[in-house]
C-alpha cells in the first residue's frame, strides 16, 4: 500500500494539507502518517552575570529549567490535540488507514529518516508566518524539496475538488520522471491532463512534447497538449488561469539549474504564484 506523510504544524495550511492527503490516499489508495516535528528547543539566551551570588544564579537557572520543562509539556499536549483533529478530518474524508507520530527534532532530518519508505510527502506552502508573508515560501520548503527524492505534493490555502491537472513539461530529467509517474499512478486516472511546454513553437519542442503526451496516453489518460509562448512562470501562470486547472505539476529543477545550490526560480515563482496545489519531482 502507497504511504503518505503529511506534514501537520496545527497552523493556517493544517487542515489544507491533511484534505490533501486524504484526497491522494483515497485514489491511489494509501494509508497516511499525519506528522508533527516539534522544533528543538532553544537554548536559554538569559545573561546571569553581574552583581549576584552564586546561589541566586543557581535559582534563576532552576526556575528557567522549570519553566522550560512546562513549556515543553504544552508544546507536547497541543501537538497531540492537533494531530488528533487532523486524524479526525482524514478519516472523516473516508481513509481507514491513519497514524499519528509527534516527534522532537528537525523536519527535514525526520522525513529523510522515513524516506525509504514513504511514497509521496504533503506540505503546505507556508508556515507559522503565512498571513504575513504572502510572498514567501516557509521555510521548509525549499531544504526539504532540495534534499529528499520522493515526490512532494506543496498544499494551496484550501483544498478543492481535483479534476484538471497541468503538467509544466520542459524536457529535462525531473519533467520526463513527472510524466512517467503520472502515466503510471492510478492517482491520475480519470482525470484531464494538460500538458504544456512554454517558449517558442519548434520541430524539437514539438517532438519531445508528443513524446511525452505518448506515454500519457499509453497510461489510459486524456491528454491536450499546449505550446504557451513567453518565459515559463507566465505562461503556465495563464494556462492555469485559463483553463481553471486544480492540480500543477512540474519538475522541481529545470534542466539547466544547479541543483545542489537553489530550487529551480521558475519552480519557486510557480509555487509562490499559483493558487492551486503543485506536485514536485526531483
Amino acid at each position: 500500500m502507497t504511504t503518505i506523510v503529511a506534514c501537520i504544524d496545527g497552523l493556517i495550511y493544517s487542515h489544507s494539507v491533511a484534505d490533501h492527503a486524504a484526497w491522494a490516499a483515497a485514489r491511489l489508495p494509501g494509508a497516511v502518517e499525519l506528522l508533527q516535528v516539534l522544533g528543538r528547543r532553544e537554548a536559554s539566551s538569559a545573561d546571569l552575570s553581574g552583581n549576584i551570588t552564586a546561589d541566586m544564579q543557581q535559582s534563576l537557572l532552576n526556575e528557567l529549567a522549570t519553566l522550560d520543562a512546562q513549556r515543553a509539556k504544552l508544546m507536547q499536549k497541543r501537538g497531540r490535540l492537533v494531530l488528533d483533529e487532523a486524524k479526525a478530518r482524514v478519516q472523516a474524508a473516508g481513509v481507514a488507514d491513519v497514524t499519528v507520530s509527534l516527534r522532537n527534532g528537525d523536519l527535514l532530518e525526520t522525513l529523510a529518516e522515513r524516506e525509504a519508505t514513504v511514497d509521496l510527502i504533503v506540505i503546505g506552502k507556508r508556515g507559522e508566518a503565512a498571513d504575513f508573508a504572502k510572498l514567501h515560501l516557509g521555510s521548509n520548503i525549499e531544504r526539504v524539496v532540495r534534499s529528499l527524492e520522493r515526490p512532494i505534493l506543496v498544499a494551496s490555502r484550501a483544498f478543492r475538488p481535483i479534476s484538471k491537472v497541468l503538467i509544466a513539461f520542459d524536457g529535462g530529467v525531473s519533467a520526463l520522471k513527472a510524466v512517467d509517474h503520472v502515466s503510471r499512478s492510478p492517482m491520475f486516472a480519470g482525470l484531464a491532463v494538460s500538458l504544456v511546454t512554454a517558449g517558442r513553437d519548434e520541430p524539437a519542442v514539438r517532438s519531445r512534447l508528443a513524446a511525452a503526451a505518448a506515454q500519457l496516453r499509453g497510461g489510459g489518460l486524456t491528454v491536450e497538449t499546449t505550446i504557451e509562448p513567453g518565459p515559463s512562470e507566465k505562461a503556465i501562470s495563464a494556462v492555469v488561469e485559463r483553463n481553471g486547472i486544480d492540480l500543477l505539476v512540474m519538475g522541481a529543477y529545470g534542466h539547466s539549474r544547479v541543483r545542489s545550490l537553489i530550487i529551480g526560480s521558475t519552480t519557486t515563482e510557480m509555487i509562490r504564484g499559483c493558487k492551486i496545489p503543485v506536485l514536485l519531482f526531483r
